[in-house]
């Protein structure tokens, strides 16, 4: 039976350790000497600490000269826990506890303060070599490695920037695309096909064709024209540009200017067609300063702005719409309603669409808006109507809600106000604060039925009431006519 944990002839038992630590240390290291101890201390590591059994720093050794000036002198005679920064103190006073038993420490992120202003990062672990527990700390410098992490962030963070940078860009030249008055089709070089178009483009094609996005570019020309308009775009693949062309349309004898101009997306070849009616200006298709510099502004707008059609769909948002409505994206936010996101779910935007669709615009209409995230935030809204050739479209400008207290203060509640404050000292504060909150209940009462058009049904879900219990309120104010009811 062979004697597990004995070796060689020796037969001393030895007690089995990890492959992390010598197996023989007694008799491999035996002639090792205290003078030849520390030269191998120092040369394994960065920064070399040994302490009493205080955490005092009785001496040290550092493994490369550019840590000198990092390292002072200064540090021997002085606990250990006096040169790291403060919340670092908490790892060395774990690692001074950890030493005691004779295994080696965890190894421990800790930061020293440095002359040179920045901090010095060493990584550390710590050792009991001693009976009167003299304790041996090893660090390791990780200036390097912090930074290269630096480097690494810094380059993330670029490219967080660029790839912002060309959404922005990305976002702005689709919204030029889907605003221009003129038809615009982009083409697949290769197979020829429809792959996107504008509005313009769906009002013109979709009276003849059921299925634009799809359809061979040749299938809407009449056949007479489809061979030129081929021949344009053979030209336009080879030089680049080509004269613009009169053609006609499958079923049309209107006749259109076609241009045709090749760009490039992820290495791929395209085609962008312009359709415009004889006679129209060859720049009519370039957005004027004046316009740009506006569409530019409401992009950059402090104020939310959102477009949608009739059926409430979003088409274009502005970045405060998205940081308004926590939507992480313009992607995202094309998915959605705006009655998803307006006041209670079937009433503020109804009473809002409504009003709008009869007046053609509605002004500081007071509702909230419910982020995606949960967050909801009292906001007024500023809409108006945008007359399209595909139907009407809608923007809504949204801004967050003045502050209460500045609301109650100015205007109609002014007058009720100053008679409340002409009460104080006269009458208990008990019967001041039931006076102001009839007040205030009141003008809520007041200012829903004004936005619903006196309709009570919809006033009292806006107020979160029962009809019942809007009734009882509007008899104790003597608002409405409820004689006949």
């Amino acid at each position: 039976m062979k004697n597990r944990g004995f070796h060689g002839n020796d037969m001393q038992l030895v007690p089995r350790q990890s492959n992390s630590q010598f197996k023989w240390p007694k008799k491999s290291l035996n002639a090792l000497d205290a003078l030849s101890a520390g030269r191998l201390i120092g040369a394994a590591a960065d920064i070399a600490l040994v302490l009493d059994s205080d955490g005092v720093i009785r001496d040290l050794a550092l493994g490369s000269d550019d840590l000198v000036d990092e390292v002072a002198d200064s540090w021997i005679g002085r606990p250990w826990l006096e040169t790291v920064s403060s919340e670092s103190r908490g790892k060395v006073e774990d690692l001074l506890a950890e030493a005691g038993s004779t295994s080696v420490t965890r190894w421990r992120h800790v930061n020293h303060p440095s002359p040179r202003g920045s901090d010095l990062p060493v990584r550390y672990c710590a050792i009991k070599f001693a009976d009167d527990g003299r304790i041996v700390a090893l660090g390791r410098d990780l200036r390097a490695m912090s930074a290269l992490q630096q480097r690494l962030i810094e380059a993330q963070q670029a490219l967080e920037r660029e790839y912002q940078r060309l959404n922005q860009g990305e976002a702005r030249y689709r919204l030029l695309f889907q605003m221009t008055p003129e038809a615009a089709l982009v083409i697949d070089s290769a197979s020829l096909r429809i792959v996107e178009f504008n509005p313009a483009a769906e009002a013109l094609l979709s009276r003849r064709f059921r299925r634009i996005a799809g359809r061979a570019v040749s299938e809407i020309f009449a056949r007479d024209h489809a061979e030129a308009a081929q021949d344009m775009l053979d030209t336009v693949r080879i030089a680049g540009r080509a004269e613009e062309i009169s053609v006609k349309l499958a079923g049309s004898d209107d006749e259109l200017m076609l241009a045709a101009y090749l760009f490039r997306q992820d290495n791929n070849p395209f085609f962008l067609l312009r359709l415009a009616a004889v006679g129209a200006q060859p720049d009519a298709t370039i957005v004027p300063r004046a316009k740009l510099a506006l569409l530019r502004g409401i992009e950059t707008s402090p104020d939310a702005v959102v477009v949608i059609d009739e059926a409430a769909r979003i088409q274009s948002v502005n970045d405060s719409f998205l940081a308004l409505a926590e939507i992480a994206s313009d992607e995202r936010a094309r998915t959605l309603r705006l009655d998803q996101l307006i006041g209670e779910p079937g009433v503020d935007f109804n009473v809002l669409i409504a009003n709008l669709r009869q007046h053609g615009s509605v002004r500081n209409f007071a509702t909230r808006l419910n982020g995606e995230n949960g967050v909801i935030e009292d906001v007024e809204i500023t809409a108006t109507t945008i007359a399209d050739v595909t139907g009407n479209l809608y923007m809504f400008t949204i801004r967050a809600a003045p502050r209460r207290s500045s609301v109650i203060a100015t205007g109609a509640t002014a007058r009720s106000v100053e008679q409340l404050t002409e009460l104080v000292g006269r009458v208990p504060l008990k019967e001041l604060v039931r006076e102001s909150t009839d007040i205030i209940e009141r003008l809520c009462i007041e200012a829903a039925l004004k936005l619903t058009g006196d309709n009570r049904a919809s006033a009292a879900d806006m107020l979160g009431l029962s009809r019942q219990s809007l009734y009882v309120k509007l008899r104790k104010y003597g608002l409405g006519d409820l004689d006949g009811e």
